[in-house]
């Protein structure tokens, strides 16, 4: 049955919406309500986000506009970008994961991860989104007030991308929510379910997860239940063509 082939390929994380729109993507037709019936009759349970907060975010002085109003749209890609961190549990100790992504495509642009959370791991972060795509100049990068975020030196790292700095309240997790979203993705379907012995045993899950997974085949729901790389492709064709 294409529900179970939808779930299994999901590994166990979709619910009744998105199964419904993988069934439409394969030009299978069936109505939600129908779709979410018969989940249940073959007990089908997606796994569900657990309310656990994993926030590093560290007061700063000085007074960073917010420039992004919690509205986490863009329409091009490379012209608002969030970023965060946070930390995933190893036998070695914490695995500390700094991520870029696009407003407009919902996709990972550019990631780091190391054992600290120091500045060099996000000034990393967002020259690897730099790197992967064009940012535009004069381009947002939103995230909270955490100190190494408002420090001096990850200040010049943004100038010297041509990067403007913006930034949400304090302890307002709802200010920075597009990467909230994409930790609690992350810790949900990938990190709640593996114990990891090691740092390198955490770090290539990650990596795969981001770069098979979360870009190229997760169904969003903020893009009309279409992974990432396929609204990056149709701007890149929308460019070239203009």
């Amino acid at each position: 049955m294409l529900i179970k082939k939808a779930f299994k390929m999901s590994d166990s994380t979709y619910g009744h919406r998105r199964i419904h729109a993988q069934l439409h993507r394969w030009g299978r037709t069936a109505g939600l309500e129908l779709v979410r019936r018969l989940m249940r009759e073959l007990a089908l349970e997606p796994c569900q986000p657990k309310p656990k907060r994993f926030g590093l975010t560290r007061a700063a002085a000085g007074l960073v506009p917010d420039l992004v109003g919690r509205d986490f749209t863009a329409e091009a890609p490379g012209q608002k970008l969030v970023g965060d961190i946070t930390y995933i549990p190893t036998g070695e100790g914490w695995l500390y994961l700094a991520t870029v992504i696009d407003c407009c495509t919902k996709e990972v642009i550019g990631y780091a991860m190391d054992d600290h959370y120091r500045t060099p791991l996000i000034s990393r972060a967002i020259r690897n989104a730099a790197r992967n795509r064009k940012l535009s100049k004069g381009a947002i990068f939103h995230s909270d007030h955490g100190s190494n975020y408002m420090s001096d030196e990850f200040r010049e790292t943004l100038n010297s991308l041509q990067l403007r700095r913006s930034a949400g309240r304090t302890g307002i997790c709802f200010d920075n929510a597009m990467a909230e979203s994409f930790f609690g993705a992350l810790k949900n379907e990938l990190v709640s379910r593996v114990t990891y012995l090691t740092r390198e045993a955490a770090r290539q899950d990650i990596t795969r997860y981001i770069e098979f997974w979360y870009n190229h085949k997760r169904l969003h729901s903020a893009v009309g239940y279409r992974p990432p790389c396929e609204i990056h492709a149709e701007h890149q064709k929308l460019r070239i063509a203009a």
